[in-house]
């Protein structure tokens, strides 16, 4: 249609008289006079109507799922934060509770022998060095580390510092096979050196090869001479295996140390020996062995039984 002066003319007229329905429609309520044209109108456009609302409203509904599953994302993402957040700090609680008892039994150790220990945290395995079994601690010449000083933690023997920097220091362990301490067993004077083998337990030669041994014995350190590198007293394992006596002259034990070479976290350098040999007091409390329970069984003869003295 042209814009014309006619067409202009329609045009008003039209929206007068849509004005002109819209008001009576209002005015009559449910009988408004153009309620039959509604329904006429519903009747033929309604099915329509309902085709477009079928096609539009999956578009709508996804639209809307998406805007949906954003904010249940940011909900869940922040969840997962605030949980992996939880998870960290009571993480860092259990370690922080872990060192503190391994702490605790360090300095415990160290009252009962009597070392002045400083303190130190496992920051490295290996060595540059070319060692199989050594760790590296935050410790050094600054702290007053010197080279061949007893190592070791609430267990026991950990081992002898070999190499000491300014900050840091290098740990021989004592399964190392290089590494090498003499010994000495609880409750006597039988004397003997502990090797080293990996993650096997450590082999110890006794030289005295009649010396009665059993399964089950304990060891300390004898100490070296001026305590270094090694202190007296320092607990090194248990005996798991005692090999025959062949009549030679040492004896083949193997010890199982109470040292946990592969879980190392806090250990202490003894940088100040004792004034006197602690000989076994270190050693840890021996466990108090289970009883066997027994079960006594009373066998009341039965009276319809024989009398085997009557049939002899």
């Amino acid at each position: 249609m042209r814009d014309t002066k006619e067409s202009r003319l329609l045009l008003v007229l039209l929206v007068a008289i849509a004005f002109a329905l819209i008001t009576v429609d209002i005015r009559g309520g449910r009988n408004s006079p153009v309620d039959g044209a509604r329904h006429a109108a519903a009747t033929v456009f309604g099915p329509v109507e309902d085709g477009l609302s079928s096609a539009v409203d999956p578009v709508g509904n996804a639209v809307s799922a998406i805007r949906d599953s954003g904010s249940r994302h940011d909900r869940l993402a922040a969840l997962e934060k605030e949980n992996a957040a939880l998870k960290a700090k009571l993480g860092s609680d259990d370690r922080n509770r872990s060192r503190l008892k391994q702490l605790d039994k360090m300095l415990k150790v160290a009252g009962e022998g009597q070392y002045g220990i400083k303190g130190a945290q496992v920051i490295a395995i290996g060595s540059a060095q070319g060692f199989s079994w050594t760790i590296t601690i935050d410790v050094g010449a600054d702290d007053g580390i010197k080279r061949d000083m007893t190592v070791l933690n609430g267990d026991g023997l950990v081992g002898r510092v070999t190499t000491v920097g300014p900050g840091t220091s290098t740990v021989l362990l004592a399964n190392d096979p290089d590494f090498t301490v003499g010994t000495r067993m609880e409750a006597g004077d039988e004397l003997g050196f502990a090797s080293g083998q990996g993650d096997r337990p450590l082999r110890v030669e006794l030289l005295n090869g009649k010396a009665e041994v059993k399964k089950g014995d304990r060891l300390v350190t004898f100490g070296s001479q001026a305590d270094r590198p090694f202190v007296p007293g320092v607990p090194v394992g248990v005996v798991s295996r005692v090999d025959p006596s062949g009549g030679g002259l040492t004896r083949t034990l193997y010890v199982t140390p109470y040292v946990g070479f592969t879980k190392l976290d806090i250990v202490g350098v003894v940088v100040q020996a004792p004034g006197k040999d602690p000989r076994d007091t270190v050693l840890p409390a021996k466990p108090k062995p289970v009883p066997t329970p027994t079960v006594t069984v009373t066998v009341t003869p039965s009276t319809d039984a024989p009398d085997t003295d009557q049939q002899q």
